[in-house]
């Protein structure tokens, strides 16, 4: 359209305006040939600098979920050094009970108004899956199960969260997303069933049930997030358990020995503050600016890591078998994030 434009100003001056013409249209076809350029390059840059923005901020969200898995991996081997100082539902309820006053006490220093009432529903599930139900139910499996074999069991939690979200929030994966996470749901069954020698323990069941109310949790809180800054739908879903946590407390406490040392208090102190809130918190932020399913898919590294905390922190025996599962479910995880983003049917 330039060249357009200059071989019209040529001719223009070559043999000038012709009889009964109006001599400002050659400048007005100049203009607003000039013109159309301009809001061509404009939106040129326009749509490049929002492409800019998007990839930054995909990539700030893969980071802070990235850092919330972090988190997440370390929680298995607190727990069972919590577990050293004292009985699982003391433990659950003294977590709860101290994540909760911090989440408190940052609502309060932030003078955060408290959320719309449509929006209390999905706290509660919020609260229900992450904040009592999956470390509860986490945490009467570490009884029975070595934190490594809980780990790989919990593996499964990425596929669960990404079919709850699609059928909660419409979101739908494309079929290459669906193709490398249940490859790596594959891996991590395998190599599961490799370790227990086919036989499932106790406390599986207890793994069962944590992986599908987590699930749900996760699903409500990454969608909360996209209304509610993540930091305050962690908060929040921990103030909502506040009264709970103080009733269980004060029942559980008495009933169960309590032996304090380093390891227990170290550990109640992790789970608290770096599972229950630092953790969630980035994990909401990171879900909701990439997308629940997408997001979900980063805790594939999540059973690979807790082994290597387990081998550091609790000197328990990695398997043989974990470098393989490790290469091959990093190999699914790039997979996923490298699928187009989910589409939304409602």
């Amino acid at each position: 359209m330039r060249a357009e434009s200059s071989a019209i100003d040529d001719i223009s001056i070559a043999v000038g305006p012709s009889a009964g013409t109006d001599p400002g249209a050659d400048a007005g076809t100049s203009t607003s040939t000039s013109t159309s350029t301009s809001t061509s390059t404009s939106t040129s840059t326009s749509t490049d600098s929002n492409a800019a923005t998007g990839r930054e901020s995909h990539r700030g969200g893969l980071v802070l979920a990235g850092l919330g898995v972090f988190a997440f991996s370390l929680t298995f081997p607190a727990t069972a050094w919590g577990l050293e100082s004292f009985g699982p539902w003391s433990l659950v309820a003294l977590r709860t009970l101290l994540g909760a006053v911090i989440a408190g006490g940052a609502l309060l220093l932030g003078r955060v108004a408290p959320p719309d009432r449509r929006h209390w529903a999905g706290l509660a599930v919020v609260a229900a899956g992450g904040v009592i139900g999956f470390p509860l139910l986490t945490t009467l499996a570490l009884q029975t199960s070595t934190t490594s074999h809980a780990a790989v069991v919990v593996g499964l939690l990425p596929l669960t969260t990404a079919v709850f979200s699609s059928l909660r929030t419409g979101a739908r994966p494309s079929r290459a997303f669906w193709i490398a996470a249940l490859a790596g749901a594959a891996v991590v069954i395998a190599f599961t069933v490799q370790q227990s020698g086919g036989e499932l323990s106790g406390g599986d069941l207890y793994l069962f049930g944590a992986l599908l109310i987590c699930a749900a949790g996760y699903t409500e809180g990454g969608r909360l997030a996209r209304v509610v800054p993540g930091w305050q739908v962690a908060a929040w879903s921990l103030v909502l358990c506040l009264p709970l946590a103080v009733a269980g407390t004060a029942l559980a406490l008495p009933a169960e020995p309590v032996r304090l040392t380093a390891h227990g208090v170290i550990g109640l102190v992790w789970v608290a503050v770096g599972s229950a809130f630092l953790g969630l918190y980035v994990w909401y932020r990171g879900m909701a600016e990439i997308g629940v399913p997408r997001a979900s898919q980063l805790q594939l590294a999540q059973p690979l890591l807790t082994l290597v905390w387990s081998f550091l922190l609790l000197d328990e025996t990695v398997p043989a078998a974990a470098p393989v599962a490790a290469i091959a479910v990093l190999v699914c995880i790039a997979a996923t994030q490298r699928t187009g983003r989910e589409r939304r049917t409602r």
